[in-house]
Protein backbone atom coordinates (compact mmCIF):
# COMPACT_ATOMS: atom_id res chain seq x y z
CA UNK A 1 0.00 0.00 0.00
CA UNK A 2 1.56 3.55 -0.69
CA UNK A 3 0.74 6.56 0.72
CA UNK A 4 -1.93 7.81 -1.91
CA UNK A 5 -4.06 4.48 -0.67
CA UNK A 6 -3.73 5.51 2.78
CA UNK A 7 -5.89 8.61 1.96
CA UNK A 8 -7.97 8.02 -1.18
CA UNK A 9 -10.10 4.96 -0.64
CA UNK A 10 -13.01 3.52 -2.93
CA UNK A 11 -16.17 5.52 -3.13
CA UNK A 12 -19.59 2.92 -2.13
CA UNK A 13 -21.88 3.57 -5.15
CA UNK A 14 -24.80 4.29 -3.06
CA UNK A 15 -22.94 7.94 -2.29
CA UNK A 16 -22.09 8.64 -6.08
CA UNK A 17 -25.24 10.62 -6.87
CA UNK A 18 -24.71 12.68 -3.86
CA UNK A 19 -21.46 13.53 -4.19
CA UNK A 20 -22.81 14.86 -7.61
CA UNK A 21 -25.30 17.29 -6.14
CA UNK A 22 -22.44 18.43 -3.67
CA UNK A 23 -20.48 19.17 -6.73
CA UNK A 24 -22.92 20.65 -8.62
CA UNK A 25 -23.69 22.99 -5.72
CA UNK A 26 -20.51 23.97 -5.28
CA UNK A 27 -19.87 24.76 -8.54
CA UNK A 28 -23.15 27.07 -8.55
CA UNK A 29 -21.94 28.74 -4.75
CA UNK A 30 -18.92 29.58 -6.93
CA UNK A 31 -20.14 31.56 -9.31
CA UNK A 32 -21.85 33.88 -6.40
CA UNK A 33 -18.75 34.03 -4.28
CA UNK A 34 -15.31 32.40 -4.77
CA UNK A 35 -15.46 31.95 -0.94
CA UNK A 36 -18.56 29.61 -0.78
CA UNK A 37 -17.62 27.91 -3.63
CA UNK A 38 -14.55 26.65 -1.46
CA UNK A 39 -16.88 25.60 1.51
CA UNK A 40 -19.10 24.06 -1.01
CA UNK A 41 -15.88 22.64 -2.28
CA UNK A 42 -15.18 20.80 1.23
CA UNK A 43 -18.53 19.41 1.57
CA UNK A 44 -17.89 17.53 -1.28
CA UNK A 45 -14.92 16.33 0.25
CA UNK A 46 -16.66 15.34 3.11
CA UNK A 47 -19.29 13.99 1.33
CA UNK A 48 -17.28 11.51 -0.76
CA UNK A 49 -15.33 10.66 2.75
CA UNK A 50 -18.50 9.51 4.29
CA UNK A 51 -19.32 7.09 1.36
CA UNK A 52 -16.07 5.57 1.56
CA UNK A 53 -15.99 2.03 1.06
CA UNK A 54 -12.33 0.56 1.94
CA UNK A 55 -10.90 -2.83 1.98
CA UNK A 56 -11.22 -5.12 5.49
CA UNK A 57 -8.71 -7.83 6.52
CA UNK A 58 -11.77 -9.77 8.00
CA UNK A 59 -10.88 -12.78 10.96
CA UNK A 60 -11.64 -15.98 9.22
CA UNK A 61 -11.80 -18.48 12.29
CA UNK A 62 -14.83 -20.01 12.85
CA UNK A 63 -16.65 -18.61 15.58
CA UNK A 64 -15.63 -15.27 15.76
CA UNK A 65 -18.06 -12.32 16.24
CA UNK A 66 -16.84 -8.91 14.46
CA UNK A 67 -17.96 -5.43 14.74
CA UNK A 68 -20.11 -4.24 11.91
CA UNK A 69 -19.89 -0.86 11.79
CA UNK A 70 -16.41 1.75 12.28
CA UNK A 71 -17.20 4.17 15.54
CA UNK A 72 -17.32 3.95 19.56
CA UNK A 73 -18.44 0.85 21.66
CA UNK A 74 -21.36 3.34 23.30
CA UNK A 75 -23.00 1.13 25.25
CA UNK A 76 -22.86 -3.06 26.75
CA UNK A 77 -25.86 -4.03 28.79
CA UNK A 78 -28.85 -7.01 28.80
CA UNK A 79 -32.27 -6.36 26.84
CA UNK A 80 -34.31 -8.20 24.89
CA UNK A 81 -33.66 -7.91 20.79
CA UNK A 82 -36.43 -5.85 18.83
CA UNK A 83 -39.78 -7.37 18.97
CA UNK A 84 -40.40 -7.05 15.51
CA UNK A 85 -37.66 -10.04 14.78
CA UNK A 86 -39.95 -12.29 16.15
CA UNK A 87 -36.72 -13.70 17.94
CA UNK A 88 -36.87 -13.95 21.61
CA UNK A 89 -38.23 -11.68 24.52
CA UNK A 90 -35.05 -13.28 26.81
CA UNK A 91 -32.50 -9.92 27.38
CA UNK A 92 -29.33 -10.82 25.25
CA UNK A 93 -26.38 -8.79 26.12
CA UNK A 94 -26.57 -5.77 23.66
CA UNK A 95 -23.28 -4.32 21.91
CA UNK A 96 -23.64 -0.55 20.54
CA UNK A 97 -21.19 0.56 18.15
CA UNK A 98 -22.25 4.40 17.62
CA UNK A 99 -21.09 5.91 14.45
CA UNK A 100 -20.55 9.38 13.93
CA UNK A 101 -20.78 11.49 10.60
CA UNK A 102 -17.02 10.83 10.20
CA UNK A 103 -17.18 7.14 10.28
CA UNK A 104 -17.34 4.96 7.38
CA UNK A 105 -20.87 4.05 6.95
CA UNK A 106 -21.01 0.70 5.30
CA UNK A 107 -22.11 -1.77 7.30
CA UNK A 108 -20.57 -5.64 7.46
CA UNK A 109 -22.26 -8.96 9.05
CA UNK A 110 -20.54 -9.60 12.00
CA UNK A 111 -20.78 -13.49 11.39
CA UNK A 112 -22.06 -15.87 8.81
CA UNK A 113 -25.03 -17.37 8.57
CA UNK A 114 -28.40 -17.78 7.18
CA UNK A 115 -30.57 -14.54 7.51
CA UNK A 116 -33.74 -15.60 9.21
CA UNK A 117 -35.72 -12.85 9.54
CA UNK A 118 -35.46 -9.26 8.15
CA UNK A 119 -37.54 -6.46 10.18
CA UNK A 120 -37.76 -3.09 9.48
CA UNK A 121 -39.33 -0.73 11.86
CA UNK A 122 -40.32 3.33 11.62
CA UNK A 123 -39.67 5.65 13.85
CA UNK A 124 -37.79 9.13 15.30
CA UNK A 125 -34.18 10.25 14.92
CA UNK A 126 -32.98 11.20 18.59
CA UNK A 127 -29.20 11.14 19.17
CA UNK A 128 -28.38 7.47 18.06
CA UNK A 129 -25.91 7.45 21.28
CA UNK A 130 -29.23 7.69 23.26
CA UNK A 131 -30.10 4.51 25.03
CA UNK A 132 -33.50 4.86 23.72
CA UNK A 133 -32.45 5.21 20.38
CA UNK A 134 -32.44 1.23 20.60
CA UNK A 135 -36.53 1.53 21.33
CA UNK A 136 -37.52 4.88 19.62
CA UNK A 137 -35.73 5.23 16.17
CA UNK A 138 -36.09 4.05 13.22
CA UNK A 139 -34.41 1.00 12.48
CA UNK A 140 -33.86 -2.95 10.64
CA UNK A 141 -33.12 -5.59 12.04
CA UNK A 142 -31.43 -8.94 10.92
CA UNK A 143 -31.83 -12.37 12.26
CA UNK A 144 -28.94 -14.65 11.12
CA UNK A 145 -28.97 -18.22 12.26
CA UNK A 146 -25.71 -20.07 12.70
CA UNK A 147 -24.60 -23.25 11.64
CA UNK A 148 -24.64 -24.42 15.02
CA UNK A 149 -28.42 -23.47 15.68
CA UNK A 150 -26.98 -20.29 17.56
CA UNK A 151 -28.85 -16.80 17.01
CA UNK A 152 -27.25 -13.27 16.28
CA UNK A 153 -28.72 -10.29 15.58
CA UNK A 154 -27.80 -6.76 13.94
CA UNK A 155 -29.55 -3.51 13.95
CA UNK A 156 -29.39 -0.43 12.29
CA UNK A 157 -30.56 2.54 14.11
CA UNK A 158 -31.19 5.71 12.27
CA UNK A 159 -29.56 8.74 13.90
CA UNK A 160 -30.33 12.40 14.90
CA UNK A 161 -29.20 13.19 10.93
CA UNK A 162 -29.93 10.18 9.50
CA UNK A 163 -33.06 9.77 7.28
CA UNK A 164 -31.67 6.39 5.14
CA UNK A 165 -30.99 3.04 6.28
CA UNK A 166 -30.36 0.81 3.08
CA UNK A 167 -30.16 -2.92 3.87
CA UNK A 168 -29.06 -5.05 0.53
CA UNK A 169 -29.68 -8.39 2.51
CA UNK A 170 -32.63 -10.26 2.34
CA UNK A 171 -34.74 -13.17 4.71
CA UNK A 172 -33.41 -16.47 3.71
CA UNK A 173 -29.53 -15.05 2.01
CA UNK A 174 -26.30 -16.74 3.31
CA UNK A 175 -24.23 -14.49 4.94
CA UNK A 176 -20.25 -14.39 5.38
CA UNK A 177 -18.46 -12.95 8.39
CA UNK A 178 -17.63 -9.18 7.28
CA UNK A 179 -19.41 -9.14 4.11
CA UNK A 180 -21.01 -5.53 3.15
CA UNK A 181 -25.25 -5.94 3.91
CA UNK A 182 -25.95 -1.93 4.30
CA UNK A 183 -25.21 1.84 4.96
CA UNK A 184 -27.01 4.28 7.10
CA UNK A 185 -26.49 8.05 5.59
CA UNK A 186 -25.23 10.44 8.26
CA UNK A 187 -24.70 9.83 11.05
CA UNK A 188 -25.96 6.50 13.19
CA UNK A 189 -25.51 3.45 15.11
CA UNK A 190 -25.51 -0.56 15.05
CA UNK A 191 -26.40 -3.19 17.82
CA UNK A 192 -25.38 -6.53 18.02
CA UNK A 193 -27.42 -9.25 20.06
CA UNK A 194 -24.86 -12.01 21.19
CA UNK A 195 -26.46 -15.28 21.61
CA UNK A 196 -26.83 -16.35 25.12
CA UNK A 197 -23.46 -16.82 27.50
CA UNK A 198 -21.64 -14.97 25.08
CA UNK A 199 -19.49 -12.93 26.58
CA UNK A 200 -18.28 -9.10 24.62
CA UNK A 201 -14.22 -9.35 24.35
CA UNK A 202 -14.72 -5.20 23.90
CA UNK A 203 -15.39 -2.44 26.21
CA UNK A 204 -17.60 0.60 26.44
CA UNK A 205 -15.44 3.54 24.91
CA UNK A 206 -13.39 1.38 22.67
CA UNK A 207 -12.56 2.16 19.21
CA UNK A 208 -14.00 -0.27 16.54
CA UNK A 209 -13.40 -0.64 12.85
CA UNK A 210 -15.83 -3.42 11.06
CA UNK A 211 -15.26 -6.26 10.04
CA UNK A 212 -11.98 -6.26 11.65
CA UNK A 213 -12.25 -5.39 15.51
CA UNK A 214 -13.32 -9.19 17.24
CA UNK A 215 -16.72 -7.86 19.33
CA UNK A 216 -16.98 -11.62 20.62
CA UNK A 217 -16.01 -15.20 20.12
CA UNK A 218 -18.51 -17.90 20.51
CA UNK A 219 -15.57 -20.47 21.78
CA UNK A 220 -14.15 -18.42 24.69
CA UNK A 221 -14.48 -18.47 28.18
CA UNK A 222 -12.89 -15.34 28.97
CA UNK A 223 -15.54 -13.44 30.85
CA UNK A 224 -16.91 -9.68 29.92
CA UNK A 225 -13.89 -7.54 29.24
CA UNK A 226 -12.84 -4.46 31.39
CA UNK A 227 -11.41 -1.48 30.36
CA UNK A 228 -9.28 1.65 31.69
CA UNK A 229 -8.78 4.96 29.82
CA UNK A 230 -5.20 6.39 30.18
Amino acid sequence: MNMLDTFIKPMHREGIKFVALFFVASFLLSLIHGFLGLVGLGLTVWCYYFFRDPLRSVPQRVGLIVSPADGIVSLIEKVAPPPELGMTDKPLTRVSVFMSVFNCHVNRAPIGGKIKAVAYKPGKFLNASLDKASEDNERNSLWIELPDGREVAVVQIAGLVARRIVCWTREGDQIGTGERFGLIRFGSRLDVYLPDDVPPLVAVGQTMVAGETVLADLGAEEVQRQAKVI
